[in-house]
């Protein structure tokens, strides 16, 4: 299969700042989004070493036999394992950079990344941590790849809160997992084969959080043009507020 890409990013109608940051490899077929958080601007900072660590580290390693970081999981393939590790190395350079540096201090960020390592486009690996989020649209229909490691997300699963009333919720943006705040973290790794036809949307969650998933089904769907479809997400993610930085990335396969 064939592919093409396009991301961007707003700073959305609320903040000063965009913390958020994004990387795409069109030689590898690698897209990553980060959403930073900290003070003094420390969450751009955060996000866009995420970014340049994890894409260094993929390129570095992509064809090489470098050990994996925390040994390798044979329930996924070398992708999803070299992955997994770019994001345990970023965590570890973000959480030392922060206690280096006053303004720093406190620095985090979230971050999802998603690998066609196969020239034939024909398998994704994801491995993420904290709620930016990979969406596959196929056949019509929208699906959340990734779960978001958030209070609210716990709460929805152990019942004691609905999809509706997370969306309202006063904890909705506190996140459980991120990288920076601890000497280790625990990356989720998801894979699945690819199609002819399907799209990924890789986005903070300054999308999701403003627009439904019928929403932005209705505007993907409605878009061939990656470009489009991107500029079209974040502008009715602007409409409904805006209330925090905006980040697209939309990977689609011929």
């Amino acid at each position: 299969m064939n592919f093409q890409v396009h991301g961007l990013s707003d700073v959305g109608r609320k903040r000063q700042n965009n913390e958020d940051n994004f990387g795409i490899d069109r030689d590898l077929r690698l897209f990553v989004v980060a959403d930073g958080m900290g003070g003094h601007a420390a969450g751009e900072v955060a996000s866009r070493m995420a970014i340049e660590l994890i894409m260094d580290y993929t390129r570095r390693t992509a064809s090489s036999d470098e050990p994996y970081l925390t040994g390798f999981n044979n329930r996924f393939s070398r992708a999803g394992n070299r992955l997994s590790s770019a994001i345990i190395l970023a965590n570890q350079v973000i959480s030392d950079s922060a206690t280096k540096r006053e303004e720093w201090q406190g620095m985090g960020t979230t971050v999802v990344a998603a690998w066609v390592a196969d020239p034939d486009c024909s398998k994704l690996s994801i491995a993420h941590v904290g709620d930016s989020r990979v969406y596959l649209v196929r056949n019509g229909e929208l699906k959340q790849l990734t779960t978001d490691h958030s209070l609210v997300e716990e709460q929805i699963r152990e019942g004691l809160m609905t999809r509706e009333e997370a969306k309202e919720s006063a904890i909705r943006n506190m996140i459980t997992r991120a990288l920076g705040y601890r000497e280790r973290v625990n990356p989720d790794i998801i894979e699945l084969p690819l199609e002819p036809g399907d799209k990924l949307l890789l986005c903070s969650d300054g999308l999701n959080t403003m627009l439904s998933d019928p929403e932005i089904l209705n505007i993907v769907k409605h878009n061939a043009n990656l470009a489009t479809a991107c500029q079209e997400l974040i502008d009715a993610a602007n409409a409904k507020g805006g209330r925090d930085n905006i980040t697209v990335v939309m990977a689609g396969f011929l």
